[in-house]
């Protein structure tokens, strides 16, 4: 169905261009650590130099919400959180997916209703997995075998099931739901042949899952076959990965081949590139090396009971290296309009996020730790994926404080 679309692309990554422009103003970001700023047919491309600023953002000693238990009733104890965000109220929504329910909790962490459950009925999941809310607290959770919405009311109401046409198995990057109902999600354009790139669409279905647009073809994964495992491909460490997030009126999208991240409308316009100096991404030995060693590591070691012909090919000499680090691994436009940008993290390094205004601006950078992960960005929160030393999981939410001298924009 897609051939006989209008397909508007977008084009994410011209190296030439890109490395131009960043050079261009090089030198005045680095002698005046300020944001460069210039216009391309209505186009505005704002570069910034964050990894030579120090502007942190901070999180509180300790969380202001967590939800979630060890033992007790039913609906504290979580198995598999996939995602959760705050309604207007101030409660927040949990997918679980070990129930495939959806929970909600107070802004004080009772619970309040569930919605959902095992099945392939109306309302009910086969695998729970992204939320978005919408404006009027309309929330859509996904799910996927096939990629379908189930659309639950504020009040927990069942609303109806989005089928996006073409039928998909799943989507392959985060997308979103916009204001008006729109839909972005991601798909792998074919199956993925040996030793070839393939394609990202990014396809914008309306609330009823037609397909209304190709917004873009985005670069995918490169798969390479193992010569003595037939049928079993492996991607090239430190391979990159496009992303995109979608959210109000607002869809941004990066391939991160190159460090920049392009701003689209509802309309599906570029309306904005944002870009960011990011000069030492060449991969190295001793990068493979730790993530051999480390990957090793975590399997338990050659000599145990789990380790397979799979882990040999996957840290052995054979397997293709990237010569460069991506430059970012996932996307998240806040509730406020900020964009959040997860930076890759090269072997032993921890995950940071750089936080971007509406304008395009740097904010600050935010290193939340390797037990949180974050589901959700507000102007003054995080909401995150929590773990203990147990392994417990819980949903937290922590007050975020931005540095008073930068506002983005």
């Amino acid at each position: 169905m897609v051939h006989r679309r209008r397909i508007r692309r977008i084009v994410v990554a011209i190296p030439g261009v890109v490395l131009g422009a960043a050079a261009c103003g090089e030198e005045t970001l680095r002698r005046a650590d300020t944001t460069f700023v210039a216009d391309s047919a209505g186009v505005e491309i704002v570069t910034s130099d964050p990894l030579s600023v120090g502007a942190g953002c901070i999180l509180g000693d300790q969380p202001i919400l967590a939800i979630g238990a060890i033992e007790g009733e039913d609906p504290y104890l979580f198995h598999q959180i996939r995602d959760a965000a705050r309604l207007s109220d101030g409660s927040v929504a949990v997918v679980d997916g070990g129930s495939r329910e959806v929970r909600v909790f107070s802004g004080t962490g009772e619970h309040l209703r569930s919605m959902g459950g095992a099945g392939e009925g109306p309302g009910e999941f086969r695998g729970p997995w992204l939320l978005w809310v919408t404006p009027g607290d309309t929330l859509w959770a996904s799910d996927y075998m096939p990629w379908r919405f189930n659309v639950f009311s504020r009040l927990g109401e069942f609303s109806r099931a989005v089928q996006p046409d073409p039928y998909q198995l799943h989507a392959f990057v985060r997308g979103g739901v916009l204001a008006n109902g729109t839909s972005v999600n991601v798909t792998q354009a074919t199956a993925p042949p040996g030793g070839e790139e393939t394609a990202l669409l990014v396809l914008a279905h309306g609330p009823d899952g037609a397909l209304t647009d190709t917004v873009a073809s985005l670069p995918g994964s490169r798969f390479e076959p193992v010569s003595d495992l037939p049928g079993f491909f492996l991607m090239p460490v430190f391979q990159a990965n496009s992303v995109v997030a979608a959210r109000e009126n607002t869809i941004a999208m990066a391939s991160a081949r190159n460090p920049e991240v392009r701003i689209l409308d509802a309309e599906f316009r570029l309306r904005r590139i944002i870009r960011w100096l990011d000069p030492d991404r060449r991969v190295t030995d001793r990068h493979v090396q730790a993530f051999r060693e480390d990957y090793v590591a975590g399997r338990g070691g050659r000599d145990s009971p789990g380790w397979s012909a799979a882990d040999e090919a996957s840290v052995g000499d054979s397997r293709s290296v990237a010569e460069l680090f991506p430059t970012a691994s996932d996307l998240m436009l806040g509730r406020d309009g900020r964009l959040w940008v997860k930076r890759f993290a090269k072997p032993r390094e921890e995950a940071e996020w750089m936080a971007f205004g509406p304008e395009g601006g740097f904010v600050c950078h935010l290193a939340p730790g390797r037990d949180l992960t974050p589901y959700e960005f507000g102007s003054d929160y995080m909401l995150a994926l929590g773990l203990d030393d147990l392994g417990t999981e819980r949903v937290v939410m922590y007050r975020l404080h931005a540095p008073d001298n930068r506002d983005g924009g």
